[in-house]
């Protein structure tokens, strides 16, 4: 069972400071990319993860989270839910502190792996939608 009460999310929200955002897109009209620039500007760090490379909203693209050289608190994951599972095994890996599935993203296995290895889980719901609405939005 994924973490679902507000205590719990907004708990992840405060605490996580460095986000790896698997499935980054340089596409400003893709929710990725929205989603990512939302947090940047609350002041997350962002970790690009996208096999692309390049760069993305000032900051270096790394193919997957094993090449990224520094800790990730929270992995939010935009990929379908069959790539879930691989994701898991290198938050894992990369020693990450929450394993975030994205709106319309389900992988119990991916939940289980990742719940085993002492990470938290939180599956089908938006990084910026439950951060508007716990009231953690920074005004301006």
């Amino acid at each position: 069972m994924a973490i679902s009460t507000d205590d719990e999310l907004r708990d992840i929200l405060r605490t996580a400071k460095t986000i790896a955002v698997v499935g980054l897109s340089a596409d400003p009209e893709k929710p990725s990319h929205e989603v990512a620039a939302y947090l940047q500007a609350q002041g997350y760090r962002i970790v690009p993860v996208n096999p692309r490379g390049g760069t993305i909203l000032g900051e270096k693209v790394y193919p997957d989270l094993l090449a990224v050289p520094e800790p990730v608190d929270l992995v939010d994951v935009f990929r379908p839910a069959a790539a879930c599972e691989e994701v898991a095994q290198q938050a894992i890996a990369a020693r990450a502190k929450v394993l975030w599935l994205q709106l319309g993203i389900v992988n119990d296995t991916a939940a289980q792996q990742a719940r085993a290895a002492g990470l938290r889980v939180v599956m089908d719901r938006c990084t910026l939608r439950e951060h508007r609405r716990l009231g953690l939005a920074r005004p301006g």
